[in-house]
This record gives structure tokens, sequence and C-alpha cells, in this order.
């Protein structure tokens, strides 16, 4: 049974996250100093750090991954679409004789424009997941985000223990 004083802990652990939108790294740095405080004492604060810090890094995977294929096209697509010379010129420049517009883009801006739509929901989720985990642990209830990766595996201390019994078995008496 989990005490108020870990689901109080572990609730922290969650919430801190949101730190992100006011120091860079936050959803990383107060997670990770909670956890490190917290997971010696209790295992569910080390289960919570552990989603918490996992999740977060997929996030952050998962925002490089939209950003390495939307940027590289959004910019490809603009850049091929504009003249050189009006850039430097700094001239009101025509694509073709006809104006600059929206017209004038290819398909692959679409997949930029969909991965920054992902981007968005991936960002409005993360925001609602962590606060739902910060109710759950508050409330002494184990959360699994959804989509995480797992980069941060649970030690294996029963093993460990029963491995270091056979090596070292206690003496029999005759």
């Amino acid at each position: 049974m989990e005490t108020a004083n870990q689901k109080n802990i572990a609730a922290l652990l969650h919430l801190s996250a949101l730190s992100q939108y006011f120091i860079p790294f936050g959803n990383f740095i107060f997670p990770i100093a909670i956890w490190a405080i917290g997971k010696k004492d209790a295992a569910y604060v080390d289960y919570h750090g552990r989603q918490s810090i996992n999740f977060h890094l997929s996030i952050l995977l998962y925002t490089l991954i939209l950003c390495l294929i939307a940027i590289p096209i959004f910019v490809f697509t603009l850049f091929k679409n504009v003249p050189f010379d009006a850039v430097v010129n700094e001239n009101n420049f025509t694509i073709n004789g006809n104006h600059f517009n929206v017209g004038n883009f290819s398909g692959l801006v679409v997949v930029a424009l969909t991965a920054a739509l992902l981007f968005i929901v991936m960002k409005t989720a993360e925001f609602f997941l962590t606060i739902y985990a910060t109710i759950k642990a508050a409330n002494g209830e184990y959360f699994r985000y959804p989509a995480t990766i797992t980069f941060i595996k649970e030690e294996r201390k029963a093993v460990v223990e029963e491995e270091n019994e056979i090596e070292s078995p206690e003496p029999t008496q005759a």
C-alpha cells in the first residue's frame, strides 16, 4: 500500500513535467531530479518516474522525427518556387508569370502541414495525459502512458536477489 507521501511524490513527478512551458527541458530536469531522490524509497515512485521520463523522451523523439520530415520539405518547396535573384534584390517577384501564391506549392507542403498538425495534436495530448497521470498517481493508481518507448527499463531486483542467493547459499547444518 502506498503512503500519502509516496502518492504526492509520484503526482509531483508527473506534474513537474509541465515546467517545460516555463523552463526549457524542464520536462526532463525536474522529473529526473525528483525520481532520483524518491526511487530508492518506494517502488511506486520508481514506477511513475520511469513512466514519466520514458513518455517525455518518446515525445521528444516523435517531435524530432516530425521536424526532420516537415522542415526540409517546407524549405525545399519554398526555395524551389522562389527565384534566388528576387530574394537577393528584394524585388517583388512572380513565379512563371503568376504572382506568388499558395497554388504554386507542391504536394510536399501537404506532408509538412500534416506533420505540423500532428505536432499540435501530440503536444495537446501530452499536456492532457500528463495531467491525467498526475491524478492517477495522486489516487494511488498505476498509469502507463500510451505510445511510449521504454528507454529506462525496470530493474529486476528479485532476479538479482535470487542469483545472489544461489551463488552464496546459506551453510547447512549436518
